[in-house]
């Protein structure tokens, strides 16, 4: 018995009324033509129809569609669905409340246009606008036309549950036992009548802003858990104290291993903050300072880094403790070039001081005013200390400090790790890694502050605001993150950490990346023959997918939305994020 289809648009006369126009198919069956009705289609505008009948005898009809429709809108679709898809998947919608409200879409909404464009809170009220708003992100989420008020509420909001949100993240990512990475740093403010503004030590270069700190607290991984922000003048080492008792008390965690960094794992700290508390180990490092005083005391020898280039040692300074003495000879060629350098740069503007005082025409004279000027000098490049000045009222000469120059050289590429971690719970290059784990969370510092999420300047003039913009930042980055791990193949990212890990010669030696990273470095092109993506670029091309809004001109007829189909480098980015648009 043969079925055999054929599609066709029929169109039957009707004696006092227009003609009714069918869609049909015919078939076969054995002997016998059959023919059945799929719709009617009379109601449809006639170039349409005709289009389509063109269509279904195999012909090309893309201009007369085209004239049937208007596309009134258009809009970036797939870095929104790619973010707020990780969003999701992560569960960090179901963190921030267990129900969907406004408030929870809102924060949302903040959170990731944090990523794809950072702004101001009006920036992006005008993000959500109907008319203004360049991406479907208002859509996807109902949050169309939200007013600035509106997002300040929202941040309120988000603060009110800030304490909560960051349990449920340690109770996700932090367990007994692991490593807690903990480093602060600081970003400049505009404005002057926020409580926590204040002059302090500016990593940003902006001496005359006020400024604020803030804590992070990682994972081994670098996955942000936590985020504490303090008065811009607190020194690093006065917010330690505030993060074990976040660790102990709201976190419930017994037993961590607490890595800082020198300046903030200070002696006093270690004596009144750490120790004191049970089952909380640490691993920081010793300052400048001290291993020029352990070479000194010949503790340490330096002839011992002849053979190898990580040893354990003791001292009776540092009872129940382990030191770990490495040498980094990269480190130490880096350090000379970079004092010398300096020594250079201070005496080629010294030099102008004495030039001052030598000249004919109106020379610098007075020991206040020549020792000012040279005291700019002296601040600005920060080598004081290996520079011996003689200042007069008529006259001003310098040398260098050779003995104190050849005394800090001895050190150079020499660190040592200082630990409470017994041996049996890690070994000495397990503590070094450890130890140098921190960078992942100065790489968010990077991409909080400068690359991606540029959490400065901040504009906010009361403290709980300024609190809640700097953990939405944080809530930003931890998308980011996931984002990060798994766009890795189409990334510079290294995808196999743990191979590059076996590359090491020593853990103290420079980073290695795995061949495959290399390649792609080199290359610039994946194994899969994509060209190698930063995370910004990879954002811009899914932000190339776009939803159509088509109006057809009968307006008998509904507006309908299509989203345009994905390159195969969109694909391939979507199937790693596990997107579906």
């Amino acid at each position: 018995m043969g079925y055999n289809v054929v599609m066709y648009i029929d169109t039957i006369p009707n004696r006092n009324s227009p003609p009714c126009i069918l869609l049909r198919e015919s078939y076969r069956v054995g002997n016998k033509v059959r023919k059945r009705t799929l719709l009617n289609i009379t109601h449809w505008p006639p170039p349409l129809v005709e289009d389509f009948r063109t269509l279904l005898k195999g012909g090309n009809a893309v201009s007369s569609l085209e004239s049937s429709f208007d596309i009134v809108r258009s809009r970036s679709h797939g870095h929104v669905a790619a973010v707020l898809g990780t969003l999701r998947r992560t569960g960090l919608d179901k963190l921030l409340a267990s129900r969907r409200c406004r408030e929870r879409d809102l924060v949302v909404a903040m959170i990731v246009n944090r990523i794809l464009q950072p702004g101001s809170k009006l920036a992006t009220s005008r993000e959500l606008g109907e008319w203004s708003g360049s991406t479907t992100l208002a859509d996807l989420l109902d949050v169309e036309s939200a007013t600035e008020d509106e997002l300040y509420a929202a941040l309120d909001w988000l603060r009110n549950r800030q304490d909560g949100i960051e349990q449920a993240l340690a109770r996700n990512h932090l367990s007994d036992g692991v490593l807690v990475l903990y480093d602060v740093t600081s970003t400049y403010f505009e404005g002057h009548t926020c409580p926590l503004s204040c002059l302090g030590f500016s990593r940003d270069g902006k001496k005359d802003k006020l400024q604020i700190v803030f804590g992070l607290l990682c994972t081994g991984e670098g996955i942000p858990v936590a985020v504490e922000v303090f008065e811009g003048n607190t020194k690093d080492c006065m917010t330690v104290e505030a993060q074990i008792r976040k660790i102990r008390e709201r976190f419930e965690l017994n037993r961590v291993v607490f890595v800082g960094d020198r300046g903030m794992l200070t002696e006093a700290r270690l004596r009144e903050d750490v120790r004191p508390v049970e089952g909380l180990d640490w691993i920081t490092a010793l300052t400048a300072p001290q291993v020029r005083q352990l070479v000194e005391m010949k503790t340490l020898q330096t002839s011992l880094f002849d053979v190898c280039d990580l040893a354990e040692i003791h001292s009776p300074d540092y009872p129940g403790e382990r030191l770990i003495a490495c040498y980094n000879p990269f480190l130490a060629d880096e350090r000379t070039r970079k004092r010398e350098d300096l020594l250079q740069a201070t005496e080629k503007e010294l030099d102008k001081i004495v030039a001052a005082t030598q000249r004919e025409k109106r020379p610098l004279r007075g020991r206040d005013k020549i020792g000012l000027r040279a005291g700019k000098v002296l601040g600005r490049f920060k080598v004081a200390k290996h520079f011996r000045l003689t200042i007069t009222d008529t006259g001003f000469t310098y040398e260098r400090r050779q003995e104190r120059i050849e005394q800090e050289a001895k050190v150079d590429g020499i660190y040592i790790i200082r630990t409470s971690v017994e041996e049996p719970v890690l070994s000495a290059e397990k503590v070094v890694y450890s130890y140098k784990r921190l960078s992942t969370v100065e790489r968010a510092f990077r991409s909080m502050k400068i690359v991606d999420l540029k959490v400065r300047p901040i504009y906010h003039r009361l403290a709980e605001r300024v609190r809640a913009h700097v953990f939405l930042c944080m809530l930003a980055y931890y998308v980011e993150w996931h984002m990060r791990q798994e766009l890795a193949p189409l990334l510079f990212d290294d995808t196999d950490k743990e191979l590059a890990e076996t590359l090491h010669d020593s853990v103290v030696a420079p980073a290695q990346r795995s061949p495959q990273a290399v390649q792609k470095m080199q290359t610039k092109i994946t194994e899969d023959g994509f060209p190698v993506q930063s995370f910004q670029s990879m954002l811009q091309c899914l932000g190339a997918i776009v939803m159509n809004r088509h109006q057809p001109k009968d307006s008998r007829f509904p507006a309908f939305d299509k989203i345009t189909l994905p390159n195969p480098l969109q694909q391939r980015a979507l199937e790693l994020l596990q997107i579906s648009l």
